[in-house]
């Protein structure tokens, strides 16, 4: 998952409910999400199932102003996990977010993009923005079985669909 984590962008309240499911049809998604959050080494957890979204929940919560973060495993030991398909998802796609007040949050895929988590731009991922966003992230690129994880984090970007 991200190497480190500013909290840049993180609000304490938010005027939406949390969210509680995320659906991306294109990949054929559609998980519950969990909690996560920033561990003391300063990077965001990631979810204990590899079958389970999670979302960044000291963020903004999905469809408020600022980047809501949801992350999911590419794979586990059993085979391929919640976001397996990420990286065949193309502009124009959709992303659907339930929120727990049975309310619906959409986004349009606007990019892809590929970093190496050595050089991952917490900034720009996790910073302010100009209105609402939404990043999803899984592992990517080569498997180093020495350290027993993926070299790069695939980052989705997508913006809200007009209301």
């Amino acid at each position: 998952m991200p190497e480190q984590m500013s909290g840049a962008g993180a609000t304490s309240a938010s005027r939406r409910a949390p969210p509680v499911r995320i659906r991306i049809p294109r990949i054929d998604v559609d998980s519950a999400l969990t909690e996560l959050q920033v561990q003391d080494d300063g990077h965001l957890g990631a979810p204990d199932d590899p079958e389970v979204a999670g979302w960044w929940s000291q963020g903004p919560v999905p469809g408020d102003p600022g980047a809501a973060v949801i992350v999911g495993h590419v794979d586990a030991r059993t085979g391929p996990a919640v976001f397996a398909g990420l990286s065949v998802l193309r502009p124009g796609d959709t992303v659907a977010v339930d929120a727990a007040d049975r309310t619906t949050s959409t986004f349009t895929v606007q990019a892809l993009r590929s970093y190496a988590k050595d050089e991952f731009p917490d900034d720009l991922v996790f910073g302010s923005t100009a209105g609402s966003g939404l990043r999803l992230i899984t592992c990517s690129g080569t498997y180093d079985r020495g350290s027993r994880e993926y070299l790069s984090n695939l980052v989705v970007f997508a913006s809200p669909n007009p209301r």
